[in-house]
């Protein structure tokens, strides 16, 4: 799975309440994101497990390699927004 390291990618499902709430924030915000889908992707939720060492979802990737598991959209702003 290849992804451009300068983008927002974000591991989720359309089921998960968090993963709902953070591609709001991050529309809302306009923020670009790449949404892939771990629920009908068995090596999409590999590698969201890989990146997180979890399997919590959403798992976001941040430009430069930060990585976020289900966070909050305070912790979203202070990650993508005070840079």
């Amino acid at each position: 799975m290849s992804t451009n390291p300068d983008q927002v990618v974000m591991y989720g499902a359309e089921w998960c309440g968090d993963c709902r709430r953070a591609k709001a924030w991050l529309r809302r915000n306009e923020v670009p994101f790449v949404e892939i889908d771990v629920e009908h992707d068995e090596a999409a939720r590999e590698e969201a497990v890989r990146l997180s060492g979890r399997r919590n979802i959403p798992v976001v990737v941040l430009p430069g390699g930060g990585i976020l598991v289900e966070p909050s959209d305070a912790e979203l702003a202070t990650a993508l927004l005070t840079r």
